[in-house]
């Protein structure tokens, strides 16, 4: 177990210990979210890089040493994480750059990298006996979260879910097989947030909200760790990551972070953020040197219901992570998102939500920006599956020939038919 030093708020930099507070800054209020911090000196001195993985599990619990969860503790028993790194040449060469990998995390349980956060939140929750977890989400993050609490054996957990009404009915479903208490909130995922902190508040459930919970952090840095470990410890130039509230790039950041603490990796990659042209807040700001607790409320409209956000919630993270590691916020229009779910998966065999496919049209702009070199190796981390979206999929292509069932007939159709 990794033992907790201090959460300490990313914006004024109050430090507390781990019972002074549960979810943010109580100086800074929602806006100071916590990082949680360990006694990196230590684990350096007792952790080796070159036996770590031996007889490993394969799921996100091998990094058990660099997690808040001791040997003993329960965790729940769905596989999460070890997804697969794809080197994908044909990706690289439709990019322009030297190498392309792919980090498949729409293999995960649930379908999206949500399930490393939400199974991070409801170990958390066993840790303190606590049987009822709610969050808002705009889908992926409520099934990651229904799915997880479903797999739990040892005591029945509650979840709770606050959706938008306009949530894929593809995600919707998923949340009612699961089980979960769904509320479809006729209003947008920055409101159904705001009402499910309120009612955790209020009815002293767990919230996992995201930004909100430093523990779904904690979830997503292990997709950083693996992407270091597959490449044996060489990290690409740059990752490239889909960004609605923040989180995800935030945790890859605070990932590669704490392997150059310990001495793990040489450096921590660029880090470029793709955001939708509807919902694009991290971008402004960026652009604008605004700082994520001066952020304000901007619209979110975009068909990538899974990085729509008016106000992020890992702002202040988000912003870190791209600054810090010298690289940069990006928008890409829907249209854009939409052509790049056939293309990626044409390239890579990899089939990807709106949100995911987001990296590629990110990757393509970022090329022709000079903001990734000719020479430079990338990893695209798609974070959710295409089966999540269907409709968007269907959108996305067209094409099929219908014959009689005639060897000649077929034979002419195939031969005019198009190619891709």
């Amino acid at each position: 177990m990794a033992d907790i030093l201090q959460m300490r708020c990313t914006v004024c930099g109050t430090t507390y210990h781990l019972h002074e507070t549960q979810y943010t800054c109580l100086r800074c209020g929602e806006a100071g979210t916590l990082d949680i911090l360990y006694d990196y000196a230590a684990l350096r001195s007792t952790l080796d890089r070159e036996t770590f993985n031996v007889n490993r599990e394969a799921s996100m619990w091998r990094y058990r040493a660099l997690l808040p969860l001791k040997d003993g503790d329960e965790v729940p028993p769905l596989r999460v994480g070890w997804t697969p790194l794809l080197n994908s040449p044909r990706l690289a060469a439709d990019l322009g750059v030297n190498t392309a990998w792919v980090k498949d995390d729409g293999l995960n349980p649930t379908a999206s990298l949500k399930d490393r956060a939400s199974s991070m939140v409801v170990a958390r929750a066993l840790q303190q006996e606590i049987t009822t977890v709610s969050t808002a989400s705009t889908g992926n993050a409520a099934a990651a979260l229904a799915g997880v609490g479903a797999s739990v054996q040892s005591r029945k957990m509650e979840i709770i879910i606050f959706v938008p009404a306009t949530a894929p009915e593809a995600k919707i479903a998923q949340l009612l097989v699961y089980g979960a208490k769904v509320v479809l909130v006729e209003d947008s995922y920055d409101v159904a947030f705001d009402l499910c902190y309120a009612l955790c508040q209020s009815e002293g459930w767990y919230c996992r909200n995201t930004g909100i919970n430093p523990f779904t952090t904690e979830g997503k840095k292990t997709v950083a760790y693996e992407i270091a470990e597959q490449l044996n410890w060489q990290v690409p130039d740059v990752v490239i990551v889909s960004v609605g509230d923040g989180s995800i790039i935030g945790g890859v950041h605070k990932g590669f972070w704490e392997l150059h603490q310990l001495g793990w990796i040489e450096r921590i990659p660029r880090l470029i953020g793709v955001q939708a042209e509807g919902s694009s807040a991290l971008v402004s700001a960026w652009e604008q040197g605004i700082s994520g607790a001066d952020m304000q409320p901007a619209p979110a409209n975009t068909i990538a219901d899974s990085i729509s956000a008016g106000l992020p919630r890992d702002r202040v993270k988000a912003l870190r992570a791209v600054r810090e590691t010298n690289g940069a916020f990006l928008a890409v229009s829907d249209e854009h998102i939409v052509s790049s779910i056939p293309r990626l998966a044409q390239l890579t065999g990899v089939f990807a939500e709106p949100a995911a496919s987001a990296v590629y049209a990110g990757a393509q702009r970022a090329v022709q920006l000079n903001l990734i070199q000719p020479d430079e190796q990338v990893v695209l981390l798609v974070t959710g599956n295409g089966l999540k979206d269907v409709k968007r999929a269907q959108q996305s292509v067209s094409g099929g020939v219908r014959v009689s069932p005639d060897l000649d007939a077929a034979r002419k159709a195939l031969q005019a038919y198009p190619t891709v």
